[in-house]
C-alpha cells in the first residue's frame, strides 16, 4: 500500500527564514524544482516558491525580461516581471529585495501530511493547488511528496514494484 513515506522525498533540501531571496532564488536556478520547505531548526516553518519569490520583483502591470544572472544573483535563469519603465529604480528595488530575509515571503498556512498518509489523502492533497506537501512527524520535516513523487510511485506499485524514496 502506497503511504506519503514509501513515495516521499528524503532527505529534503531546505532554506532557512534568515537566507536572503537572492540567495535562493540563485539554489532554485540549479534545481529541478521550484520551491523549499523552509526549516527553524528542525522545525517546519513555510514553503518558499518561484512564485512567491518572483512576485517580490512586479509592480505595475508591464513587462520586463530578467535574468537572474545580474548582480547580485550568480545564475542564470529568466523571469518575466511586470514594471513599468517610469520606475527606473528597479535597480535599488532588485538590491533591496535580493537582501530580504525568506520569511517575508515565505507561505506559512501550511498543509502537511504525517509518514502514514494513505493515497487517498496524498490525492486529495495534490489534485488541488498544492504542488508538493511535506511529511512531518512530531513537528520534524522528515520528507516531501511531489505529484512526480506520487506518480512515480503508482507506476512502481502497478509494476508490482517497492517505489524509490531516495533524494532527487
Amino acid at each position: 500500500m502506497l503511504t506519503a513515506r514509501t513515495v516521499m522525498t528524503a532527505p529534503v533540501e531546505t532554506v532557512s527564514p534568515d537566507d536572503e531571496v537572492g540567495e535562493v532564488l540563485g539554489r532554485l536556478a540549479r534545481c529541478d524544482f521550484d520551491g523549499f520547505p523552509v526549516v527553524e531548526g528542525d522545525r517546519l516553518v513555510g514553503i518558499v516558491t518561484q512564485g512567491d519569490l518572483v512576485r517580490l520583483f512586479r509592480t505595475r502591470e508591464r513587462v520586463l525580461w530578467l535574468p537572474v544572472g545580474l548582480p547580485p544573483f550568480s545564475e542564470t535563469l529568466t523571469y518575466a516581471l511586470d514594471v513599468s519603465w517610469d520606475d527606473l529604480d528597479l535597480g535599488i528595488d532588485l538590491a533591496r529585495n535580493a537582501r530580504k530575509p525568506v520569511r517575508e515571503v515565505m507561505t506559512t498556512a501550511l498543509v502537511t501530511v504525517p509518514p502514514d498518509a494513505d493515497l487517498d489523502r496524498l490525492l486529495d492533497v495534490l489534485a488541488g493547488d498544492v504542488n508538493r506537501v511535506p511529511v512531518v512527524e512530531a513537528g520534524r520535516l522528515v520528507g516531501i511528496v511531489t505529484r512526480e513523487d506520487l506518480i512515480r510511485g503508482l507506476r512502481a506499485e502497478r509494476r508490482g514494484r517497492e517505489p524509490s524514496t531516495a533524494g532527487v
